[in-house]
């Protein structure tokens, strides 16, 4: 019983604040503020039902369905992702918030993946006149990532371009014990980087340390470094079956309004002044 009024008052007060931020979970139209999506060389998906299509060239479609900003991935493990450029180009042409991600592997020194992420974003920063003031900085940290790793790649990044990125988790079982028991310099460092929370579904991730943490704020505590998430990936994309399936948090619709395919999508908690301040703390600026 208390597991699901824990349930249903999340509902609830998700219900209320995708309201006050002005969005609407199964709506299409342009009246979300803070919605945000994330892309790469995968995407786009493809085509699954009838609606408007997008490209890395073109991504009205996802303007006008409400999407503010739009993360590319930067790079991979030492691999540059090649969409990158003409995403970011395509949303700031059509005034999205623009972003940049890398994911970190274990098997490519910290140090190289760190200079590659500030390099790429450094050269796209100068590639053209930008209509956008910043581009925002997100680390993607491995699954088995160390704390030392992560510290190490957030100091290089930080001293290349002072800032402090945004932190992107899975929902892995030894992210949280790692984390959970870190000690208190590694939680400050990372205090300092916007908590980016991956959850899809409120049954998933349990593991032998925690329970299914149901709700982001619920994983934020499972975490226990930061009082509470910045964004929230709360629709990602699996390939099953020889398909893209949408994973969506329940009461969401699985596709973006009225777009033809599936693409993953994430809420900032607050409205949309505050997603272009952080935007402006945690990005560099273009030329």
């Amino acid at each position: 019983m208390a597991r699901l009024l824990k349930q249903a008052s999340f509902v609830i007060l998700l219900a209320f604040s995708l309201t006050h931020c002005g969005v609407n979970s199964g709506a299409s139209g342009g009246s979300r503020g803070t919605e945000v999506v994330n892309v790469s060389a995968y995407d786009p998906k493809e085509k699954q039902r009838s609606g408007r299509a997008y490209s890395p060239s073109d991504v009205s479609a996802l303007r006008d369905n409400g999407a503010a900003g739009l993360i590319a991935r930067a790079g991979k493990g030492g691999e540059l992702d090649e969409k990158c450029a003409t995403f970011l180009a395509a949303s700031d042409r059509v005034g999205m918030l623009v972003g940049v991600y890398y994911r970190t592997t274990k098997d490519v020194s910290v140090r190289s993946q760190a200079d590659q992420f500030v390099n790429r974003a450094q050269a796209l920063a100068q590639s053209r006149n930008w209509n956008q003031q910043r581009l925002l900085l997100s680390a993607d940290f491995d699954a088995l990532a160390t704390t030392s790793e992560m510290i190490q790649f957030l100091d290089i990044v930080k001293a290349r371009t002072g800032v402090d990125c945004m932190v992107y988790l899975e929902n892995s079982e030894h992210l949280r014990i790692t984390l959970h028991n870190a000690s208190d310099a590694v939680k400050n460092r990372l205090r300092l980087c916007p908590y980016w929370v991956a959850l899809y579904s409120h049954d998933s991730g349990k593991c032998s340390a925690f329970p299914a943490p149901e709700t982001p704020t619920g994983l934020t505590k499972q975490y226990n470094v930061w009082s509470n998430w910045s964004l929230w990936q709360y629709g990602g994309v699996l390939w099953e079956n020889r398909r893209s399936s949408p994973k969506v948090y329940r009461g969401f619709s699985p596709y973006l309004g009225n777009v033809d395919r599936p693409v993953e999508r994430n809420l900032f908690r607050g409205n949309r002044e505050q997603l272009t301040q952080l935007w402006n703390r945690h990005g560099i600026p273009l030329r």
